[in-house]
This record gives structure tokens, sequence and C-alpha cells, in this order.
């Protein structure tokens, strides 16, 4: 009778999700949703959007380093 017991016992256990399980579920899914998602556009991104351009330097800075090069600025 006692091997009969344990039996039912451990089939009542087994029919309930463990929790931890559960949790694990509910954060890591997700998780690695957001993860693959954020690769797949990123990959996206580099293949499909044109690159950034440049800031245009300033005239004063062109100037700038015209003098550190020796070259002489035309107009002075």
């Amino acid at each position: 009778m006692d091997g009969e017991d344990f039996a039912r016992k451990a089939a009542a256990e087994a029919k309930g999700l463990n929790p931890g399980l559960i949790v694990l579920l509910v954060i890591g899914v997700p998780l690695v949703v957001f993860l693959v998602a954020n690769y797949v556009m990123y990959v996206y991104a580099q293949k499909n959007l044109p690159p950034k351009r440049k800031k245009p330097v300033s005239k004063k800075k062109l100037k700038r380093e015209k003098l550190k090069q020796g070259v002489p600025v035309p107009g002075e």
C-alpha cells in the first residue's frame, strides 16, 4: 500500500508546474526575444541605413589647421 500512496503523491505533484520554472520562463523568454529582436534590427540597420554624414568643419577650424601645417591661408 505504501508504494501505491507514493505513486499517487508523485503523480499529483507532477501535475503542477514548478514555480521556479514559471519564473524562469516569464523572465527568460521575453529577455531572449528582446535580445534577438535587437540583433535583427541592428543587422538590418547596418545594411540599409545610409552612413552618417560628417559635421561640416567651420572656416575657423580650417584656418587653424592650415596654420598648424604651415600652409599660407589665401587672402591674408
